[in-house]
């Protein structure tokens, strides 16, 4: 039953034996006389009041499914804003329904399952509390119908308890439902939600009580086969058309709150290319991880460290530096145990090959991590991470690499505070004193303010294999010389939000934000001040325009062009300010986009910055995008400008729920090189596909052949 407003909200699930057929019509017995959850409120533009668009929600369940049932009003005229027909849309983006739940009660992780109004699913993981959304890669087999109606669009859902993990005999869950109303321009969630928060933030959810407890689900257990066909050709080295051939299989197996996943051979060519970025720095770029098998529940690794300071990062197997490195197999048993304890093992395995007529010896790859739950929504995690060579003579005692590391995670009950602690620790058979890392983050945030502090520290001992930390490695591009460099960051920063009234504007405010590096003796060597003022309008667009001073110490005569130039800067210290400006239009116009502008001074040069991203929607069946970004470079020892280009093209065609193409170029001047890449998929039933996969490369200047491929996939899910 629901509570009406004022009271503690809660929802009371009656159990049925009612055959339900999932269909978009809500003609069972069950529907006609379960109680409705109604009364949601605004999330947005505003979160004071009941959402304008109304929405009735019900649920039951049966031994084998959760039921949702919903009613979604609709009485303005025109057409729902729908992106494709694509599984996994964007929800900001898209009108949709999603039901938000959290089996063990602990609001921290949980799952999301949506529909948009022409019946494409979106399903995901709620992790970290739920403050950074849904990770919408994880895949599994659920059912769902949309009807749509001249005033409302009605959804049926069926979610099987074997697909998701929970708690056998737990008699309450957590629970919010959400909707998203674009042609309105109005988000709503029924338990409310404060709007400087993610609707997804399990902080904000209402118990969900059973009739009679779940059962321990049924045992859930998949197989996914694929086979594999490639042609290529590799016009540089001038080599004979290659023919490939592969299979491996994927397997998954749920027990409880566990699941077990092992992959034998596995292949990766369905993955999109990286989209290319300009690299106007002195390190490495991060570019997240697409390969599903290391996706999907992967969230318990990859949350240690920071961005720039991991400890463990998947992209590290089976790749290296672009080149694919193959994989035996590998398994991973991650889950939930109890409420308070989640854990992961994963161990990987990767075979020798020769690169370039240089040996690349096997490794492998284990990591293994705990977390325990504090006080209301914070927890304590360990994580251990192995790298073990295994050269011509077998195991190695010397080549291998170890951290080790402990994290606090804060989370605050009202989700006022959020932070992270951490301190994690390398060893491997060289420089191991003082070979860690240690950091900290803090951010208070009211509707008013946000309030932010992070400090890092990296030495240069610190050595994480299987991790990502580029900051601590720079080049003398004189000698080829690489160093490793111990570092200090501190990073605080404030915003402050005013909330016009009866205004287009919805809120705007200042920030002030600085960025500060200093080496192991303390010294500056890398400082931004940045001071900026955001305005967000009501209807989605917004203005940003800020003002940085930047300090850099050069420790090595550099190429501050990036153009593999060898007119290289001196070392020394260099100042230099410049001024950003970025306009975004509505974002639920079907020809949308953003555009920014950026100029000062650079070094003892000035440098110009442009860049659009436009993206025109016919909607649902394609969508039809550019990014262009062009950088003008001008230093003083150089004769002329120097100018860097980066263009991408993009074509996404639904054809319908189950058949897609999607093509794109992307033109990079600074890397000399065009890439074409399209992809078709038919998803033939649920979680099988065929895909076929065309990539082309090209020299920038000449539009010479670098190489070429073609690859078909087969992918079929056998469930068990």
């Amino acid at each position: 039953m629901f509570l009406t407003q004022g009271q503690e909200q809660s929802l009371f699930l009656n159990k049925t034996s009612e055959k339900i057929k999932i269909d978009g019509i809500l003609d069972e017995g069950v529907w006609i006389t379960n109680p409705k959850v109604s009364g949601f409120w605004q999330n947005f533009p505003y979160d004071t009041s009941f959402a304008q668009t109304k929405t009735e929600v019900m649920v039951c369940y049966s031994d084998e499914c959760i039921y949702v049932g919903a009613v979604c009003y609709d009485s303005l005229p025109g057409k729902y804003v729908i992106q494709s027909l694509k599984r996994d849309f964007s929800y900001p983006v898209s009108d949709a329904f999603v039901f938000t739940f959290d089996p063990f009660s602990d609001k921290q992780n949980g799952f999301s399952f949506g529909v948009n109004p022409y019946g494409v699913q979106r399903e995901g993981l709620v992790q970290f509390g739920g403050g950074q959304g849904v990770t919408t890669n994880w895949d599994n087999k659920w059912f769902s119908e949309v009807k749509r109606y001249n005033d409302r669009w009605v959804v049926e859902m069926a979610i099987p308890f074997k697909s998701i993990r929970y708690k056998s005999n737990a008699d309450e869950w957590r629970v919010n439902f959400s909707r998203n109303d674009l042609k309105r321009n109005e988000n709503s969630t029924w338990v409310r939600v404060p709007r400087q928060y993610n609707i997804s933030s399990l902080a904000f959810t209402a118990p969900m009580k059973w009739e009679t407890p779940p059962k321990k689900a049924a045992r859930n257990i998949s197989i996914i086969p694929y086979a594999i066909g490639k042609i290529s050709k590799d016009f540089i080295l001038r080599s004979p058309i290659k023919y490939e051939g592969n299979a491996g299989l994927d397997a998954k197996i749920t027990f409880g709150a566990m699941n077990l996943d092992i992959t034998l051979n596995p292949d990766f060519s369905q993955v999109e290319v990286d989209r290319q970025i300009t690299n106007l720095t002195r390190f490495s770029l991060f570019f997240p991880e697409q390969r599903q098998f290391f996706i999907e529940n992967s969230d318990l690794f990859d949350r240690f460290g920071f961005r720039q300071i991991r400890p463990f990062f998947s992209r590290r197997i089976g790749l290296d530096n672009g080149n694919i490195i193959p994989i035996i197999g590998g398994m991973r048993l991650s889950g939930k145990p109890n409420k308070n304890w989640r854990i992961g093992v994963m161990d990987m395995q990767t075979t020798k090959i020769k690169i370039n007529n240089v040996d690349v010896y096997a490794q492998n790859y284990f990591v293994a991590a705990a977390q325990r739950n504090v006080f209301k929504r914070s927890n304590i995690a360990f994580i251990f991470v192995n790298k073990q060579q295994f050269d011509s003579t077998g195991y190695s005692a010397t080549a291998y690499n170890r951290v080790a590391g402990l994290d606090y995670n804060l989370a605050s009950a009202n989700n006022r505070w959020i932070g992270k602690f951490f301190f994690h620790h390398s060893l491997s058979d060289k420089n191991n004193n003082d070979a860690f890392a240690h950091a900290s983050f803090l951010n208070y945030s009211t509707q008013n303010w946000s309030l932010e502090w992070n400090h890092e520290y990296v030495n240069k001992n610190y050595s994480a294999g299987t991790g990502f930390t580029p900051r601590i490695f720079q080049t003398n591009n004189l000698t080829g010389t690489g160093y490793r460099l111990s570092y200090w960051r501190f990073e605080p920063k404030i915003n402050y939000f005013i909330y016009p009234k009866n205004s287009i504007i919805n809120k705007m405010g200042p920030e002030l934000y600085m960025d500060h590096y200093r080496n192991e003796k303390f010294v500056s060597t890398d400082m931004v001040l940045q001071g900026a003022w955001d305005i967000f309008f009501t209807n989605t667009a917004g203005i940003f325009v800020d003002y940085q001073n930047i300090y850099t110490k050069l420790l090595f005569p550099t190429d501050v062009t990036f153009t593999n130039s060898y007119n290289l800067l001196d070392t020394g210290n260099y100042y230099y300010q410049n001024l950003n400006f970025k306009f975004r239009t509505n974002q639920r116009r079907i020809l949308n986009g953003s555009f920014n502008l950026n100029y000062g001074s650079y070094f003892t040069g000035e440098k110009a910055s442009y860049s659009m991203d436009v993206s025109l929607r016919l909607q649902p069946y394609a969508i039809i995008s550019l990014n262009y970004t062009h950088d003008e470079i001008k230093m003083p020892y150089l004769y002329d400008w120097v100018n860097l280009d980066l263009i991408s093209p993009r074509i996404e065609l639904s054809f319908s729920r189950s058949v897609f193409f999607t093509t794109f170029v992307q033109y990079n001047s600074q890397a000399q090189n065009v890439n074409i890449n399209c992809r078709f998929q038919w998803r033939f039933k649920p979680m099988s596909d065929l895909f076929i996969v065309y990539s082309d490369n090209y020299t920038s200047k000449e539009f010479g052949e670098k190489n070429r491929a073609v690859v078909l996939k087969f992918v079929y899910w056998f469930g068990l």
